[in-house]
């Protein structure tokens, strides 16, 4: 059955739809807001009956619901350039049990973090969209990252034709393994600087930098246009949704749930993303029975699903889970769109009152279509001890994001009783946190003070027998290319240098 035709539209105006390419080309729409389908898209047959295709089959069959300008060999050309020899598995995405929880690795990637998944094939889906869209202009990626999403992009835009990437990220809110990634990044495209505040003071200043109308014009004028690889684009989002529906897949495989039995789905996550894709999946057709959202201790969307109250006016908490240190949740702008039942001028209302007083609360009607969703939150403490108890009680390593997961999962089956089977997203490897996840299981960690993250990348690989992935090995020796730093004011600045306009 050929897809239904899917156009995408701003969350925040009633403006004609445009094509999936437009929306990729765009990153973001010209009035603030976000791209979404004027209309979810439904699968083409029931879900079992994926069940023995492979991950870029599988990938195929849900994307081709959304991008339905792309020709089937477009899109089938760009999902096998992504999902090849950049993963470490053929599975790409394999999902592991741990007695009786189900762990979706998606940190086989290039960069050992979930962000590969999407991130692997937006070049290959942006750079066809250009084409498409028959722009010819030069496409500049500005992107701010709180972690993963840095380093992800840059190894996927590299020395790709037609494109330039500029990243910022706090220069006090990511690992030294994250950091020493960005920074050692080659390609002559790739620009990389450090700010002087938080990830939502980056995440600010980029998204400024895309509403400025004068460096537009100066964009214009030298063949460039601003795009976006943060999952603001609607490129970057879909193919999260793909993975989910694999997770469902593999159960089905194995005999750990039958045909249309609901799961449960936990994802750590800050932006909100992540799980918004489960979310789209659900709404697709995906069994899924609870959403639940895990955060760390800057807990605004535990807040928000609990009480319906988003509040940013706090203090941002540096934690040993920094890719979710956000109090600024870009994608719970969909969420909110669809909640509102796709009025933009009741959402544009509560995002003007988050922008003036630093928070919103939705209506008690509003707040009833929450019951997808779980909230819960784990402390620093709490996630060191899950990270301890899955090790010695699973023999399974886990990393600071997922630890987060994993414990809220927990207080959320003790809280409710439910026995519903549930994936856990895995987003990061252990290695990129290494400090922190030594700390967890070593019964003497102190003899390993005086070591920086890259010596501990080694001594946690001796500890557990799991070799340092690929990725990371030496990565404290690599040269330094990228030593830049900025205040957020001069964000502008930087990005004109670089472009050299």
């Amino acid at each position: 059955m050929d897809p239904e035709q899917i156009y995408y539209k701003s969350t925040r105006s009633n403006d004609a739809g445009i094509t999936s390419a437009q929306a990729i080309v765009k990153g973001m729409a010209p009035d603030g807001g976000l791209y979404v389908p004027e209309a979810m898209p439904s699968l083409d047959m029931p879900v079992c009956c994926y069940s023995g295709m492979d991950y870029p089959e599988l990938a195929y069959k849900i994307m081709s619901r959304f991008l339905t300008d792309f020709t089937e060999d477009e899109l089938r050309q760009c999902i096998m350039k992504a999902y090849d020899e950049k993963f470490d598995t053929p599975l790409v995405a394999p999902v592991v049990k741990a007695q009786d929880v189900f762990f979706l690795e998606l940190f086989h990637g290039a960069t050992c973090a979930f962000k590969d998944m999407a991130l692997s094939l937006l070049p290959h889906l942006l750079t066809l969209a250009v084409q498409k869209s028959g722009t010819g202009r030069e496409i500049v990626i500005l992107t701010a990252t709180s972690g993963d999403t840095g380093k992800a992009a840059l190894e996927s835009f590299s020395n790709v034709p037609g494109t330039k990437i500029i990243v910022f990220y706090p220069s006090k809110g990511v690992s030294l393994v994250q950091e020493r990634q960005m920074i050692t990044q080659e390609g002559a495209n790739t620009f990389v600087c450090a700010i002087e505040g938080n990830f939502d003071d980056a995440q600010t200043g980029v998204k400024e930098i895309f509403g400025d109308m004068d460096l537009n014009k100066k964009l214009d004028a030298n063949n460039m246009m601003f795009s976006s690889a943060n999952s603001i684009n609607i490129g970057r989002l879909i193919p999260q949704v793909a993975y989910y529906f694999n997770a469902y897949i593999r159960l089905l495989e194995k005999g750990e749930i039958a045909e249309n039995e609901e799961i449960n789905i936990v994802v750590p996550t800050g932006n909100f993303g992540n799980i918004l894709a489960a979310y789209f999946a659900k709404t697709m057709g995906l069994p899924v029975n609870k959403l639940i959202c895990a955060s760390n201790e800057n807990n605004v969307l535990y807040d928000f699903i609990n009480t319906g109250v988003y509040n940013r006016m706090r203090e941002l908490k540096l934690t040993m889970s920094p890719s979710m240190d956000i109090l600024i949740s870009s994608n719970l702008e969909r969420l909110i769109y669809e909640l509102c039942d796709r009025d933009p001028v009741k959402l544009s209302g509560l995002f003007s009152e988050l922008a003036d007083k630093g928070v919103f609360e939705i209506d008690e009607e509003m707040k009833e279509k929450l019951s997808d969703f779980w909230g819960g939150y784990a402390t620093e403490k709490q996630t060191l001890n899950a990270i301890s108890e899955v090790y010695r009680n699973h023999n399974y390593l886990i990393d600071t994001h997922t630890a987060v997961a994993y414990y809220v999962y927990r207080e959320y089956a003790e809280s409710t009783s439910d026995r519903t089977k549930t994936v856990i997203a895995a987003t990061a490897s252990p290695f990129k946190f290494p400090g922190s996840v030594i700390k967890a299981i070593s019964n003497n960690p102190s003899e390993y003070s005086g070591l920086d993250e890259f010596g501990l990348l080694e001594k946690l690989s001796l500890l557990t027998g799991i070799e340092v992935p690929a990725p990371l090995r030496g990565i404290g020796s690599k040269k330094i290319l990228h030593n830049n730093y900025c205040t957020i004011d001069s964000m502008k600045d930087f990005v004109t240098r670089s472009l050299g306009i």
